[in-house]
């Protein structure tokens, strides 16, 4: 028999939104359960950095101003109102306080900033704003990748201050419908196999996608991982809430990837991954190029031009002298993701790898030649549309003027110097974004727009906002989604549960 337990609000996995929403709901004076399939919580937020904002007192006290409805004007352009303006503002308008309801909590933020930025260079993100609230870690280290673990910590602390009840190791699996329609609790299973019923007036599913679903991502979307894409397989995001609450009569939205571009196992590759995304030669597999190098900083709109290349590979290639120059001068696109110091660890890394990296197709990764006809044959472009290709950008770099691109003429650097390196440029993405259909109190809707009484779906699996591309102009937007989204959803659910204990049936 199924253990049976009772709360107010049901809390469907432990990530950035589901933590939201259970520390807001618990101060909303919920009885608060907290699901989570892992054994600790976070999710894909422990990989991250920070959360998007606007009008924080992060950016008052560094004198910049970004305000709510800014935001939101620059996002629906960009979108071209193709997305829910109503969520859109609702998310913008919360986003402020919720870096102070962090720093309430004893979040600390080493500062905010624009996405990427190029050396000497006035057009990367030169309209890019400052609004990604990048955590300090704990440690006093300078912020990278993980960054946001930080935060993640605080707001568990927090959730348990509160009375938070997390079940860990104790996944949702079905969603519970009493006879007028409305979502009245979850089954899940513990780590002994054990069923779980838990009845409550409100449910919050925060499960984060199905990016480590591959055969859902090519039902879904039409992408193979392991052959045309190389994305974040966050473990857990199996698809566990999109199907929950399609189960139960959810809407339907379009779900796309928040797309990028990297290298396969890339953090295991990291120095190699770095000191190709560079303005060089990038090129597709006949050796044509296909976009200004020095807009490659944008790793969404990269991902976006590999995916219509043949066979949806690129390939970026340096020779010995630009390799000279960026370990002399440093980079010429700085990552903040990527260490400044990257060129100082790229070829122990380089020799380590140069005839063991393989994608999973078989294909060397990267490769190093005397010759470009050489480096194509090993790396898989056609060598004599590379000599071609190369001849002419050759010829326009004598002259200083891109007259193909209109790339910078800074970053016009010929390649003539062996040896040279090239590596194979891949559709990456950090998850599976949007499937259920939200309104901007994070309720869930059928396909009528009808609202499904007591249920909430919060982050990545209702994050519609983005239209087809994420903006990096506005970076940190999906941390601040997932935080807004779950913050919003886990008020009104409090609310929600506080009117339901009067009622007669319930008590």
């Amino acid at each position: 028999m199924a253990q049976q337990l009772e709360c107010d609000v049901v809390v469907v996995a432990a990530g950035l939104s589901g933590l939201a929403a259970s520390v807001a709901a618990a101060e909303g004076g919920a009885r608060v359960i907290t699901l989570e399939k892992a054994s600790n919580t976070g999710g894909a937020a422990n990989m991250g950095m920070g959360p998007c904002a606007a009008g924080s007192p992060v950016q008052k006290a560094s004198m910049i101003e970004v305000t709510p409805g800014e935001l939101f004007r620059r996002h629906m352009f960009y979108t071209h109102y193709q997305v829910d303006p109503r969520l859109v503002r609702a998310y913008y308008f919360k986003s402020g306080d919720t870096i102070k309801w962090l720093q309430d909590m004893g979040v600390v933020f080493n500062s905010v900033r624009p996405a990427f930025r190029a050396r000497e260079r006035t057009r990367a993100y030169a309209d890019g704003e400052y609004t990604w609230h990048v955590v300090q870690p704990e440690d006093g280290s300078e912020p990278g990748p993980r960054a946001a673990t930080t935060m993640t910590k605080r707001m568990t602390e927090r959730a348990q201050d509160l009375g938070v009840e997390f079940l860990f190791e104790t996944p949702g699996k079905e969603l519970l419908v009493n006879d007028e329609g409305a979502v009245c609790g979850v089954k899940a299973v513990d780590k002994n196999g054990e069923e779980v019923e838990i009845s409550c007036p409100a449910v919050i599913v925060a499960t984060g996608g199905f990016g480590a679903n591959a055969k859902m991502i090519e039902e879904k979307i039409g992408l193979e991982w392991g052959k045309n894409l190389y994305s974040f397989a966050v473990p857990g995001m199996d698809g566990d809430g999109f199907n929950m609450c399609h189960a139960v009569g959810a809407g339907h939205t379009p779900v796309t990837m928040e797309m990028m571009y990297q290298l396969p196992d890339n953090m295991n590759h990291f120095y190699v991954e770095g000191a190709f995304r560079q303005p060089c030669y990038w090129c597709d597999r006949t050796g044509e190029r296909f976009m200004p190098e020095d807009d490659i900083y944008n790793t969404t709109f990269v991902g976006n031009a590999i995916n219509h290349l043949p066979g949806k590979v690129g390939f970026a290639i340096f020779d010995s002298k630009m390799l000279k120059h960026w370990k002399k001068d440093g980079p010429d696109i700085v990552s903040h993701v990527h260490p400044h110091d990257l060129y100082e660890g790229f070829e122990e890394q380089w020799q380590r790898d140069l005839d063991t990296y393989f994608d999973g197709a078989g294909n060397h990764v990267i490769a190093q030649a005397d010759t470009l006809e050489e480096l194509a044959e090993k790396i898989g472009i056609d060598p004599e549309g590379l000599a071609k290709n190369v001849a002419q950008y050759n010829e326009m770099c004598a002259e200083g003027f891109d007259t193909l691109f209109e790339k910078e003429r800074e970053f016009m650097l010929p390649l003539e110097s062996g040896p040279f390196y090239a590596c194979r440029q891949y559709m990456g993405a950090y998850g599976t974004l949007g499937g259920v259909l939200v309104n901007d109190r994070m309720e869930v809707m059928t396909d009528e727009h009808e609202v499904i009484d007591g249920l909430y779906c919060v982050g990545t699996d209702a994050c519609t906002i983005y239209g087809d591309s994420y903006n990096f102009a506005i970076p940190g937007n999906t941390m601040g989604f997932c935080l807004n989204s779950g913050r919003i959803a886990g008020e009104n659910a409090a609310e929600k549960s506080a009117d339901f204990s009067g009622d007669d049936e319930w008590d």
